[in-house]
């Protein structure tokens, strides 16, 4: 086979239609070679590839600067209302590419970079990921900062620069190994440190109630510095803001204690005030009750309500005044979304500052802040919902803990009065649990103080009102909505499959970039047979590509015709990837038990972190490898069957691995994953999907046609049925031979012969107490398998059904998302007007 093409070659081939915008090469070569000359030290005469990276980064960020001016002055002269987004994760990944692809100077970088003889990809590879996030929720998070700069709309994302991001993933003999993600190692060439607005975070102290009001003091302050990384919309010269907070101790840390003159102790003490925005927890769907978690939580609420505060007083506005005293119109001109439970201390951080320091009425206090927060709720598993010990609270934040005892009593008291004598439902619906040790249920707190609360895709957000929340959608159902997650076509299209993008634009234009429901008009196409061959020549492209990449990076040969099988995601026992092992073993048996049987080759992939503190995810990884050790060495097998683990995955990967992908793996138990958003990015790129009715996928049968998907297993109504017959895992085992022998090997030490007993543990779970029953869905999952085989050996039927999946997927772009919040749920407008660039005078 041809090699395949690299994308700089590609992007050279394709007719420039304006789709990577070819701007002014010689600016910009210019622009490079001053930043390389500025870069390099006076006795280096030696560029290294750092050095270039950094030049090209740079030359790029010239192009923002202006444009991020102009829009924060359009911002602070119109006095539009404001949109902040608190997240303690933004998955950004890299910035490169996407800011060349959102300016439109993606070509003239390329050209001018091939010019000077050097090669774009080979730059794009240096940067480091910003890994500021676990998986789903923090990547959703970088979307949307994406579709809301891109919507014309004000908004900032307010988070944690966290000093090392998710961990770098090892495998080691087979074991997950950690290593520090020491990503600013070399900089940020995207951040401005913006010291003039440090802000004091405070903690601990104690509470004085006096006839001037409440007052919080001795407390431990610590300083919050803001790094600004602009947000730039897709060609519309709106640049928004990231603002992210870094932990500085304040000169006087500690020195007060140690006058005895231990100083040298108190300097190096600086430390504990420093380490809350040392680190990111590498945790998803999992809540972990450290102290410092908590810290971090309300260090980024704290500060983040000081920006906004500020900015609401000092906002240029109609009757003249320089600053806004009257917090009359706070909700008409803020907007707090919170990202999950993690910041949902503001909702009595806000009662605090208007109540104690701005002295305003509790009652107006309280509409204020329900009217100005809304709530998306992320997840339905128990073990992720956040449950703070009150004595930590006590400790920690003496004086929110007292706001949030008022809260709840005014919020019973309410309860109490519609449902008289009902001891069962206040004790439902309290924000204090109580038990052996109080906690605080803060998905509760978000609940009661915002106007709104989310799920993220359809039948999450009906399991929230029917469960989770179901006493509070009885006292409030206006309060519930659903807005179903989507993803950034600019990042997951047009930049990691510039391919496919341009043989779409060829067919429809280019207007699909930022209306993603144009792609309904490839349905025309859907019988052309030039258009299936372009489609499907792009899908072997990208195959081709990745497997050079893998022959590279894991010295792995894999059959590039071979079909390409993936499950990507975080491990976790409900996103089954064990389900997935076990068809990569049954496989297996059915080969080696008649080798000469023709079978459809397949190359399995399975990839993502787990949590470190989680024994079962850890040894799933171990199970996987041990898998591909066996299959990959056997010469029955051949290239018929490869299973690989896909280490340290990443935004950065994803970006290779989805393009590539024909296949897409979305099996969780019906009812556990809230939406998911890979699945959304598999189907916008050409991969059929197998999945279960849950999260996402059933609104993507909805769109596609369910036949046009692999759809197997159990839906919620029937998992609940099991749940309450009683799930027995033997019942399964002893009827289907293919799984006895699976879980039979398994357990005998076929796949770990050093270490018989190793997967001691994995069978245990799956015979006793796996609560995702991923053996009451193997059948179903195993004979849908075989369905995929038989449509995969009709490459044109498969073809068809691929355009039909990307011709569905418009509905989820983060575009339609993000809309669908301004209108539904922050009250403002997305506007397509276009910021006049920093050449032109403004209007």
């Amino acid at each position: 086979m041809a090699a395949p093409l690299s994308d700089g070659e590609r992007r050279k081939q394709i007719s420039v239609r304006g789709i990577a915008g070819l701007g002014d090469v010689a600016e910009v070569r210019k622009s490079f070679n001053r930043h390389l000359h500025f870069t390099l030290v006076k006795d280096r005469n030696v560029a290294t590839p750092r050095d270039y990276f950094f030049a090209l980064a740079h030359t790029v960020r010239d192009h923002l600067v202006g444009r991020w001016i102009r829009t924060q002055q359009h911002y602070y002269e119109r006095d539009p209302k404001r949109i902040y987004y608190l997240s303690l994760e933004f998955y950004m990944g890299r910035t490169l590419q996407n800011t060349m692809v959102n300016l439109g100077l993606q070509n003239a970088c390329d050209e001018a970079i091939y010019q000077l003889g050097l090669d774009l990809e080979e730059l794009e590879e240096i940067e480091e990921d910003a890994g500021l996030g676990n998986g789903g929720l923090g990547r959703l998070a970088a979307c949307f900062l994406d579709s809301m700069a891109t919507l014309g709309l004000a908004a900032y994302g307010y988070g944690i620069r966290y000093e090392f991001g998710i961990f770098n993933q090892k495998i080691v003999d087979g074991w997950q190994v950690e290593e520090a993600d020491d990503w600013l190692r070399y900089g940020n060439p995207w951040e401005k440190a913006r010291p003039e607005y440090m802000l004091p975070v405070h903690f601990y102290g104690r509470v004085e109630h006096g006839p001037e009001g409440v007052k919080w003091v001795d407390t431990q302050v610590v300083l919050a510095m803001p790094y600004d990384t602009p947000v730039p919309g897709y060609k519309n010269n709106t640049v928004n803001t990231m603002r992210l907070w870094s932990a500085k101790a304040p000169n006087d840390f500690n020195l007060q204690e140690f006058n005895v003159g231990d100083y040298i102790e108190a300097v190096l003490d600086r430390n504990l005030a420093e380490n809350i925005s040392r680190v990111l927890y590498p945790n998803d769907n999992f809540f972990e009750g450290k102290e410092l978690r908590l810290k971090q939580e309300y260090f980024v609420v704290a500060a983040t309500l000081q920006d906004i505060i500020r900015r609401f007083k000092s906002s240029k506005f109609g009757c003249q005044d320089p600053v806004r005293t009257s917090f009359e119109t706070f909700p008409d001109k803020v907007a707090i979304q919170l990202n999950d439970t993690h910041p949902a201390l503001s909702i009595p951080e806000l009662m605090r500052i208007l109540v104690d320091v701005e002295k305003v009425d509790w009652d107006k206090a309280w509409e204020i802040t329900k009217q100005t927060c809304a709530y998306t709720n992320h997840t339905v598993l128990p073990e992720a919902l956040e449950r703070w010990p009150v004595s930590m609270f006590e400790k920690l934040l003496p004086r929110h803990l007292e706001i949030i005892y008022a809260l709840n009593q005014m919020h019973l008291d309410r309860v109490a009065a519609l449902y008289p004598g009902d001891i069962d439902r206040l004790r439902r619906m309290s924000v204090i649990e109580e038990g052996d040790c109080k906690r605080i249920n803060m998905a509760h707190l978000c609940v009661i103080g915002s106007h709104a609360v989310n799920g993220v895709a359809r039948i999450h957000s009906d399991i929230v009102k029917n469960t989770v929340f179901k006493d509070f959608y009885e006292l409030e159902p206006e309060k519930f909505q659903n807005k179903t997650n989507g993803i950034t076509p600019r990042r997951w299209l047009l930049l990691c499959n510039p391919g496919l993008a341009d043989v779409i634009a060829e067919k429809i234009g280019e207007d699909f970039v930022t209306d993603l429901s144009q792609l309904k008009k490839l349905l025309d196409f859907i019988d052309s047979e030039t258009f299936i061959r372009d489609v499907a020549k792009v899908k072997q492209e990208n195959k081709l590509k990745f497997s050079a990449y893998l022959e590279e990076h894991y010295k792995v040969k894999i059959n590039p015709s071979s079909m390409f099988d993936i499950q990507v995601k975080r491990i976790h026992e409900y996103k089954r990837q064990l389900l997935n092992c076990l068809h990569a073993i049954t496989l297996y048996n059915r080969i080696r038990s008649d080798p000469s049987k023709s079978f459809v080759p397949r190359t399995i992939m399975i990839g993502g972190k787990a949590a470190p503190g989680y024994h079962m995810a850890k040894m799933i990884i171990k199970l996987i490898t041990s898998i591909g050790e066996v299959v990959n060495n056997d010469p029955y097998v051949g290239d018929k069957l490869k299973v690989i683990f896909l280490e340290n995955y990443r935004v950065s990967l994803a970006e290779k691995v989805i393009p590539a992908a024909d296949l897409s793996q979305q099996i969780s138990t019906a009812g556990t994953e809230a939406s998911g958003t890979g699945n959304m990015k598999f189907m916008l790129n050409g991969a059929l999907t197998i999945g279960t009715m849950d999260g996402a996928n059933v609104e993507m049968a909805e769109e596609a046609g369910e036949e046009n998907l692999f759809i197997f297993g159990m839906r919620v109504e029937e998992v609940e049925a099991l749940d309450r017959r009683g799930y027995n895992a033997r019942e399964y085992y002893d009827r289907i031979p293919e799984l006895r022998q699976a879980i039979d090997q398994i357990s005998s030490g076929f796949f770990s012969p050093r270490d018989p007993g190793c997967f001691r543990d994995v069978v245990n779970m799956l015979m006793h107490h796996d609560r995702f029953k991923v053996f009451a869905d193997y059948e179903a999952y195993i004979k849908c398998q075989g369905q995929v085989d038989q449509l995969f050996m009709d490459p044109r039927e498969w073809t068809k059904k691929v355009i039909r999946n990307i011709a569905c997927s418009g509905k989820f772009s983060s575009d339609r998302t993000i809309t669908e919040y301004a209108r539904e749920i922050w009250g403002v407008e997305p506007s397509a007007t276009k910021i006049p660039p920093p050449n032109l005078p403004r209007d």
